[in-house]
């Protein structure tokens, strides 16, 4: 029993955290020793240290000795490499999504997300599109079926979520075509593995360039 009330508050701070610094309440930048965090949370030393090391472990911060832990910035070359990775893995996800025998089951939901994005779109509401957008991806990656896969997905996604939801903000527009996002979903559903891969791939292509030229127009280096 003590394991697991442990291991619940571990779960609960590492969540309250990793919800702060995906959604901009801790900045990229923002620095903090381990009691200040564990008296912001309201909870002892010992869970929160845990679920810091697990936030490090996904990049999202950096525990510097005697200085408490610090969020991670995305910098330009890491939008590079995490974008040129996912086009890569998202790509195989797609593939694997479009032969998986379940996904019909998860069409219905694809279908939501897509509908909601439009309305997000007309609405001018970019900061709300980019979450949908971010739920699209992630949904895509679970109706592969390969858990690994999925899981490396997820954590590169959660480490530019923060960045692109900035960015798309001041690109007041999509990064890539929203109409990536229809095509996939109906190459997954015809069961066209190859198709879906294909703009799965260029679709991630795309936004990096939309991203890199408004890090260099914008004049910032990180985010």
């Amino acid at each position: 029993m003590l394991a697991k009330a442990k291991s619940t508050r571990v779960d609960n701070a590492y969540v309250r955290l990793k919800n702060e610094i995906l959604n901009g309440v801790l900045p990229p930048g923002f620095q903090a020793p381990e009691p200040d965090i564990a008296n912001r949370l309201g909870m002892s030393r010992t869970p929160v240290r845990e679920a810091l090391i697990r936030l490090e472990a996904e990049g999202l911060i950096d525990l510097v000795p005697r200085r408490g832990a610090k969020v991670v910035a995305i910098s330009r070359k890491d939008f590079c490499e995490i974008f040129q990775i996912l086009a890569v893995l998202e790509a195989l996800a797609a593939n694997a999504a479009a032969c998986s025998q379940e996904r019909a089951d998860f069409l219905p939901d694809l279908e939501r997300i897509l509908s909601e994005s439009a309305s997000a779109l007309s609405a001018n509401d970019i900061g709300t599109w980019a979450k949908l957008d971010d739920s699209f991806h992630r949904l895509v990656a679970g109706i592969c079926g390969n858990e690994r896969l999925e899981a490396e997905i997820t954590g590169l996604l959660d480490q530019v979520f923060r960045a692109n939801t900035v960015l798309l903000r001041l690109n007041k527009a999509p990064a890539a075509s929203a109409d990536d996002h229809d095509k996939i979903l109906r190459a997954i559903a015809a069961g066209e593995p190859d198709v879906a891969a294909e703009i799965a791939r260029s679709h991630r292509l795309r936004g990096l360039a939309t991203m890199k030229n408004l890090l260099q127009t914008s004049g910032l280096s990180q985010v």
